[in-house]
């Protein structure tokens, strides 16, 4: 599959909880094992009526991080986390947010991920790493 069939698909199926975070799968790269989304941070997601609470923003960093992975492996796979780790670098106000994941190193049972979330002038909101278990996906019954 290419970078652009494997874009297509997980944006005509997407997750329920990608949709919940306005995700849109934008790039990927398979050889690199990177991923480029935008999320719509929605006034529903704030605190502080202007502020996007940190849990939507640790959701939308670990999809783009996983998705990463899955641009790698295949969608044949559940990568449950780890080990999470987010640093709030900046305020996200409601409005499109970039996200770009990165695979650091895989195996096959065990892969190390980072991730960045950007506000739409581009600074650096929040920075992460997680560590993730990889298993076949069950089979549906």
């Amino acid at each position: 599959m290419t970078n652009e069939e494997f874009v297509d698909l997980l944006n005509r199926h997407p997750q329920p909880c990608a949709t919940t975070l306005g995700q849109t799968l934008i790039t990927v790269d398979q050889e690199a094992g990177r991923a480029l989304s935008t999320f719509v941070a929605k006034p529903e997601f704030c605190h502080s009526k202007i502020i996007v609470q940190g849990g939507f923003l640790t959701g939308m960093v670990d999809t783009v991080m996983t998705q990463a992975l899955f641009a790698i492996m295949g969608l044949d796979f559940v990568v449950p986390t780890l080990e999470l780790k987010v640093s709030f670098l900046a305020p996200a106000n409601p409005g499109i947010l970039r996200g770009e994941g990165e695979v650091l190193r895989h195996g096959k049972h065990i892969a190390f991920l980072e991730g960045t979330l950007f506000n739409e002038g581009g600074a650096k909101l929040v920075r992460a790493s997680a560590t993730v278990r990889i298993f076949p996906k069950p089979p549906r019954n």
